[in-house]
């Protein structure tokens, strides 16, 4: 399963957590584990708080202050500080699937990290059931 995501600005947080649930829903899937992937080099994947939009903020300054735009790096394109970005954060998180729901953490959310946008994306989701509940 795959879903579309839309980014608005070159550093952007995109909570993804409903439509993946989603992806979940649709699957059937009661118990197991959900793999969310991107397959791009400037965007990544990753959890975090989804109750106070000041972290979304306080994450992409202070990323952006340990990997800034440099005019001196060598990559023509001029992204290469999203080609950092997006590799230090990763392009995959893995989630527990329990009772049918993505089993996150209260305040937790899946994002969508954009570090060169606007841009369309794609994310890769990848359901594994497992047959028994175990302990």
């Amino acid at each position: 399963m795959y879903i579309k995501v839309q980014s608005s600005t070159r550093k952007e947080l995109v909570d993804i957590t409903a439509r993946v649930q989603e992806c979940v829903t649709v699957s059937g899937m009661e118990w197991g584990l959900c793999h969310i992937f991107v397959p791009h080099t400037t965007a990544a994947v990753t959890l975090n708080e989804n109750a106070d939009p000041d972290v979304q903020e306080d994450m992409i300054r202070t990323l952006s202050r340990l990997v800034p735009v440099d005019p001196d790096y060598r990559h023509i394109e001029g992204n290469s500080d999203a080609h950092v970005k997006a590799s230090l954060i990763g392009a995959s998180e893995l989630v527990a699937v329990r009772d049918g729901r993505l089993d996150l953490g209260r305040w937790q959310a899946i994002y969508l990290w954009e570090f060169d946008g606007p841009r369309r994306r794609e994310v890769r989701i990848m359901l594994m059931p497992q047959q028994e509940r175990g302990l």
